[in-house]
């Protein structure tokens, strides 16, 4: 598994021009599902993207997790993120897990989140055609494996 994060002032998700997903200051995680995640590595991704530190302190340096500052986690489903991009000149995406699997298991990632951070986890629609909009503070992105 493995999720590209950004630290974002705000961010929505639409699908046929109807928002089903959006938060204000928080984490927007684009979440790519590969084969052998399980229970273990959804554990552990959730307590990442929760207390992973790139928010300012007082100090301005690094050091409060989305936990610390309450802010909200948006998760979109990205299969693209686990293609093998290493040869030729078009992704494969034998790297990712097969559809049912990796939607059972961001699911499960999203009741994960849910029931470790209370004040607002949003998502996109598993297999949708999404827009996903966003302001991304810093610019701060990081690519997260579990």
């Amino acid at each position: 598994m493995l999720s590209l994060i950004q630290r974002v002032t705000q961010a929505a998700v639409s699908v046929d021009d109807e928002v089903i997903g959006q938060i204000g200051p928080g984490l927007l995680a684009l979440v790519g599902v590969e084969p052998g995640d399980d229970e273990a590595t959804l554990s552990r991704m959730a307590d990442r993207l929760l207390g992973y530190r790139v928010f300012a302190d007082d100090a301005g340096k690094m050091n409060r997790s989305l936990r610390d500052i309450g802010g909200g986690l948006l998760l979109v489903s990205q299969f693209t993120l686990a293609a093998d991009t290493r040869s030729g000149m078009r992704p494969s995406f034998t790297s990712a897990a097969p559809p049912a699997e990796a939607e059972r298991l961001f699911n499960r990632l999203v009741d994960i989140c849910r029931e470790k951070h209370a004040p607002g986890v949003e998502t996109g629609r598993f297999g949708a055609h999404m827009v996903v909009s966003l302001v991304n503070d810093g610019p701060v992105t990081f690519l997260l494996r579990p």
